[in-house]
């Protein structure tokens, strides 16, 4: 038990047993976003929620699994163990995402053609909101990427590090959200592949190109190289999602 835990020292108020759980998830929420309570911050045991809150362990329970399926606990095992705030909302996205595309609910077209539509729209904003700073970071995480792949190490990292900057570099927090709940969907297809040099450099040198076209602030030019590197992604993504098929395997 951590009794400095910001919950132990907050007056909350008893909550009604009708959905009490789903009440309780919008306070735990609440207090999250105002910053009181923060990643690695641990909750108090459930006897002690319950008691807080003036309902059943049952019903901490329950609202415990549902911030843990959101994303935004994790449930530690053990006697050191409970319920600790963790940010593995775009996780739990991407997995979302990836069980989608396994069902056939969401084809690899379509997770292509999302991409590509958000990509080109942040793209447009960051030729006209980029900084010396970010083109700075952009850089770095090209010449990140080609150190990594003379040693022999994949540098997929990197390149999906690529395209994250330059979420940030449009200066959109929204997008910002949206290229990570992305990323996180193509760094986890990338992960299954075996490491393919040629390819990883054909990828650094796409992304060379873009970033000249921006240092130049050339929309049509970066647009058109942007949009023929998603394309050829998703391309190499359907063959992968093909292959696995064939052979009735899950992904994880």
């Amino acid at each position: 038990m951590n009794e400095h835990s910001p919950m132990f020292r907050l007056p909350l108020a008893p909550l009604k047993t009708e959905r009490a759980f789903e009440r309780i998830c919008s306070e735990i929420k609440r207090l999250i976003f105002k910053g009181v309570l923060k990643p690695g911050d641990r909750l108090p045991p459930e006897t002690e929620l319950a008691r807080r809150f003036n309902v059943g362990r049952q019903t901490v329970r329950e609202a415990l699994r549902l911030l843990e399926l959101a994303g935004f606990i994790t449930i530690q095992k053990g006697c050191a163990g409970g319920p600790v705030i963790e940010d593995t909302i775009l996780n739990t996205i991407s997995n979302s995402i990836f069980d989608a595309i396994y069902m056939k609910k969401i084809t690899v077209e379509e997770l292509t053609v999302a991409r590509l539509e958000i990509e080109k729209a942040m793209l447009k904003h960051a030729v006209e909101e980029i900084t010396p700073e970010d083109l700075q970071g952009l850089q770095k995480t090209i010449n990140q990427a080609k150190e990594h792949a003379e040693i022999g190490i994949h540098p997929f990292k990197d390149n999906i590090e690529f395209h994250k900057s330059l979420a940030k570099a449009s200066k959109n927090k929204m997008f910002v959200i949206l290229v990570d709940a992305l990323m996180a969907v193509v760094a986890d297809f990338l992960s299954r592949l075996q490491p393919d040099f040629e390819i990883s450099r054909k990828v650094i040198y796409e992304h060379e190109r873009i970033l000249d076209a921006l240092k130049r602030r050339k929309l049509e030019e970066a647009d058109a190289l942007l949009e023929d590197h998603i394309l050829e992604v998703g391309r190499r993504f359907q063959d992968i999602v093909t292959e696995l098929m064939k052979k009735d395997m899950y992904f994880y």
